[in-house]
């Protein structure tokens, strides 16, 4: 039988119209199973059952009326702990960070509670979301589900470690290079990063995106309707759209797909993951598209550069502390940004130029065919305790060679399971689409999903 726990978003609120369960009884139910799963993974900031409680209350009370708020009035949510919520601090996951209550809600809260939203809890990431890991200076380390000896991934890693251990059907990241679709691989569940701006974020910056982290493609369909109304404070908000999220039917015959096994530079792909990717591809010429080998988009040059961008933008920000307060960093990160200190302003634009340079290889990429799919993560696993999958920081970003481009280029990609290692850890197959055609992803997601039935077989809850 489905336990409470397991159900969809459209289950849920179809319970609490029909009034077989309510917000409130299903809270309690989600409590007990995250007492049961948060001492192993870790995955929580900010824990606030009481309040989580009171809001349930309220939504089991609309509901009884027949006034539910909006589309996710009940529905328990988590958001990654770089996404403000009013009077709670955000650590940036770093204990170098003084900890002052958010003036206001960032536009991602906002939104969820104007739909009734039960928000009870923030997640772990890394030191100012710069790591794909579980590890932090400030929160406890969280772990795998699948296999607490190994990584969530980053830097969304509590939010993804939430999703696959059943911490309710939604969870809300960010990606700025990978940071929803790498945990999304590693753990075995949906991560969506739309288009640039879909998503309004604050503060807002090149690359950033957030998005919902979900265990079924359907649940992210459902989170999307209120979480890409336009909001004032992000520049690069998209204007209001009027798509039907949940019309997630497709025809992929005729399509041309694009199959990239090669990132063009960084952590070569294990032969496991490569074959559940080939695998993938095999289902998508077997439904009638035509699949295609394509060449990598990114280069060893244009990594580099985004490299000395990010070390240059990142000393920008920590130059200010106090040394005491920037020897709290993890010292992974601190050595890493320590590099920036001698960049010139010259050679930080150059490397942001290679920004541009992502962005025209994948639009050249995109006059030859209609999606591409690749891995998402070039490795099946890497112990919890590191810091990356290299865990060398003269070697940060080998592994997001599949995922950054498409941050630089704002288009829309997905992660979505497509098999297990022999190790029986969770495999990711990442869908990318055209800029702004966020459904083609969903769509082609979702009929994924379909053929090879999604995951199953959870992690169960220790005890």
């Amino acid at each position: 039988m489905t336990e409470a726990t397991d159900l969809s978003i459209r289950e849920l609120l179809q319970k609490f119209s029909d009034k077989s369960l309510s917000p409130s009884e299903y809270w309690l139910a989600l409590e007990k199973h995250i007492e049961a799963w948060e001492p192993t993974i870790a995955a929580l900031y900010a824990y606030d059952p009481e309040e989580a409680r009171k809001q349930a209350a309220a939504s089991t009370e609309r509901w009884a009326k027949g006034t539910p708020l909006g589309p996710l009035d009940g529905i328990p949510v988590t958001l990654k702990e770089l996404i403000a919520t009013k009077g709670q601090p955000v650590p940036l996951g770093t204990a170098a960070v003084e900890l002052v209550p958010a003036a206001e809600d960032a536009p991602i809260t906002a939104r969820l509670r104007e739909d009734g939203a039960v928000i009870f809890a923030k997640t772990t990431c890394p030191d100012y979301g710069m790591l794909s890991s579980g590890l932090s200076s400030f929160h406890k380390l969280s772990r795998n589900p699948w296999d607490p000896t190994q990584n969530p991934g980053g830097s969304s890693a509590g939010a993804s470690a939430a999703a696959a251990a059943g911490y309710g059907p939604l969870h809300i990241g960010t990606d700025i290079g990978g940071s929803v679709r790498l945990p999304a691989g590693w753990t075995g569940i949906f991560g969506f990063k739309p288009s640039h701006g879909r998503i309004p974020v604050d503060p807002y910056y090149v690359g950033r995106c957030a998005g919902p982290m979900t265990r079924t493609v359907e649940d992210t369909a459902f989170a999307m309707a209120t979480l890409s109304r336009p909001d004032w404070r992000d520049g690069t908000s998209l204007p209001p759209n009027a798509i039907d999220w949940i019309d997630l039917d497709i025809d992929v015959r005729g399509m041309k797909i694009g199959l990239m096994l090669d990132a063009g530079c960084g952590l070569p792909v294990d032969a496991e993951v490569r074959d559940a990717v080939i695998s993938a591809a095999k289902r998508f010429e077997e439904a009638g598209a035509i699949v295609i080998n394509v060449a990598p988009v990114l280069t060893r040059q244009m990594l580099d550069g985004l490299d000395v961008f990010w070390r240059a933008r990142f000393w920008g920000d920590i130059m200010g502390l106090s040394e005491e307060r920037r020897e709290m960093i993890l010292p992974y990160i601190y050595t890493w940004a320590k590099g920036g200190a001698d960049i010139s302003g010259v050679d930080a634009v150059r490397g942001f130029n290679q920004t541009i340079e992502m962005r025209r290889s994948c639009g050249k990429l995109f006059t030859e065919v209609d999606a591409v799919i690749s891995p998402t993560n070039p490795i099946v696993s890497y112990p919890a305790e590191w810091a990356s999958p290299t865990n060398d920081p003269a070697l940060p970003f080998e592994h997001i060679g599949f995922t950054v481009p498409w941050n630089m280029s704002e288009q829309p990609a997905s992660s979505i399971n497509c098999g297990f290692s022999r190790s029986g850890m969770p495999i990711g197959l990442q869908i990318v689409g055209p800029r702004f055609d966020d459904m083609l992803v969903l769509r082609l997601s979702k009929a994924f999903e379909n053929w090879t039935g999604g995951v199953t077989n959870w992690p169960k809850r220790p005890g």
